[in-house]
């Protein structure tokens, strides 16, 4: 017979790390910032289980959906390490939102899913206005998402982001490789710094060298690095689809993970190739400072790195000088990178960067 025992003390949901009412609490305080991105289309409002989103057919009569999953990566252990949580959103949307357009889809909505170790109310209501200003600059709606405590999974100062994004287009309207041609030319659209990509990297760098976050390097013209590490990545929906609309486009590339020649081969035929003219452009000043830093080539920077291009646009070439002046007139700094010729679907990386003034 085994002796007894004092029965075991009463357990709770909040004594194993999950607080509901505190995750109520973040609900309410995102509410405004989630309805500011409510657009022509959007049905009910926070709290259903589902978002729910009407078509427009007389705009769309023969609708392609084009659909879209991404995340931020080791960006946020910059955030968290600042303790800065109202930019990281806007990265976020920047990396879905801007996979749609290069099919030459409207964003139409996103949905987000945020995962912490411990619900700080304040913390999840500045990551999700982050989010809903990201999608007021894309156009698209917020129209869902999920927070999820993990306590013992997670630190509790840690968390995750990871979204989803719709949009549309017509059939006969949507950007193809077998589009782009000899004789196109390619219209770079000026990153906003880093990005959201290849921050292992960048982490790897501040750990080798010893950085300061706080620094103000001469390269960064007295911002502060940790301050241009976070700088958000620039949203191009809706350049891209007014250069869509007014100019005709055979291609875009969004300039992501794998560098620039990787992602611009990606809407090539295999009939052709994109020669690449690196001496239209100067390094910016974060990645010639991380190149130092790191002692980084430019064979290990050009693929962990967007080195100054966040998207680029293929188009004929006698609708270049357009493009430019309907790019200046929207503040994107754009600039022709080179040209389409017959080949073989490669992209030629061609001289070097132009020296920094």
């Amino acid at each position: 017979m085994t002796g007894s025992s004092s029965p075991p003390s009463a357990v709770s949901y909040e004594a194993a790390g999950v607080d509901i009412k505190a995750g109520d609490h973040a609900v309410e305080l995102m509410k405004d910032s989630v309805r500011r991105t409510y657009r022509p289309g959007v049905r009910g409002d926070l709290g259903g289980f589902a978002g729910l989103f009407s078509l427009d057919l007389t705009r769309y009569p023969n609708p392609v959906l084009a659909t879209s999953t991404d995340g931020v990566g080791t960006k946020l252990v910059i955030a968290q390490q600042l303790d800065r949580h109202d930019t990281i959103g806007i990265d976020l949307v920047a990396m879905v939102i801007d996979d749609l357009v290069v099919v030459g889809a409207e964003p139409l909505f996103m949905t987000d899913y945020i995962a912490t170790g411990k619900v700080v109310p304040t913390k999840i209501a500045q990551i999700v206005a982050g989010i809903a200003e990201g999608c007021v600059q894309a156009g698209c709606a917020l129209i869902g998402g999920e927070t999820a405590e993990h306590p013992g999974v997670m630190g509790e100062h840690d968390y995750d982001i990871s979204g989803a994004g719709t949009g549309v287009v017509n059939a006969d309207a949507v950007l193809r490789p077998d589009n782009v041609r000899p004789g196109d030319v390619l219209i770079a659209l000026g990153s906003s710094g880093v990005h959201s990509n290849g921050y292992s990297l960048v982490r790897h760098i501040i750990r080798m060298a010893q950085l300061d976050l706080n620094a103000q390097p001469d390269e960064l013209d007295g911002a502060s690095l940790g301050e241009t590490l976070l700088t958000p990545t620039r949203i191009y929906a809706q350049d891209c689809l007014a250069l869509i609309d007014s100019v005709g486009l055979h291609a875009l590339s969004h300039i992501t993970g794998g560098g620039l020649a990787s992602n611009l081969a990606r809407v090539l035929p295999p009939t052709v190739d994109a020669v690449v003219d690196r001496s239209t452009w100067a390094l910016p000043g974060i990645f010639r400072l991380l190149a130092n830093a790191g002692s980084i080539g430019r064979s290990e920077l050009e693929p962990a790195f967007n080195l100054g291009v966040g998207m680029v646009a293929v188009l004929p070439g006698d609708r270049a000088a357009a493009a430019l002046e309907l790019l200046a007139d929207r503040g994107v700094p754009a600039w022709p990178i080179g040209i389409v010729q017959d080949g073989t679907g490669q992209v030629l990386m061609r001289n070097d960067y132009r020296r920094a003034v």
